[in-house]
């Protein structure tokens, strides 16, 4: 079984590719997809259709350009892995969660304890939560190689 997975979340650790080198190593089948991960890029995704003079303006398009790739890509994955991580307040993540659920495309919460509550009901509506990329890579694991 193939999957294609989008991984969506915080920028600032290397989360990513502990779940993408975890799987490679057990021999999986999946498509990572993920949003630009480049902050600077990502800022300036709207520029190319002009500069702005107020940032609101600036924000509002890049945050439409980017939107194109992402949500062209939660709607063709098969699961999605939302991570909340502590340096900042990830919106976007949370928005992703919600399409998710509002696309019924299964979805996986990775995030710390300490944000269970603030996180409840994306929580809820997620097939697994987990604590660390090591756990994702096991229910990856499981849903392609179980029989």
């Amino acid at each position: 079984m193939q999957l294609s997975v989008y991984l969506s979340g915080e920028i600032h650790t290397d989360w990513r590719e502990q779940i993408i080198n975890g799987c490679k190593e057990h021999g999986l089948d999946i498509e990572f997809t993920s949003a630009v991960t480049d902050h600077d890029a990502s800022d300036a995704a709207g520029d190319l259709l002009g500069a702005e003079d107020k940032q609101f303006w600036r924000d509002h398009k890049s945050a439409k350009v980017n939107a194109i790739r992402i949500k062209t890509l939660l709607e063709t994955c098969d699961v999605a892995v939302i991570r909340f991580g502590e340096k900042y307040k990830q919106w976007n993540a949370a928005f992703d969660a919600g399409y998710c659920a509002a696309l019924g495309t299964p979805y996986i919460t990775l995030h710390n304890e300490d944000i269970i509550h603030p996180l409840k009901e994306v929580d809820a509506s997620a097939m697994a939560w987990a604590t660390t990329p090591e756990q994702v890579v096991e229910i990856l694991k499981y849903t392609v190689k179980q029989k």
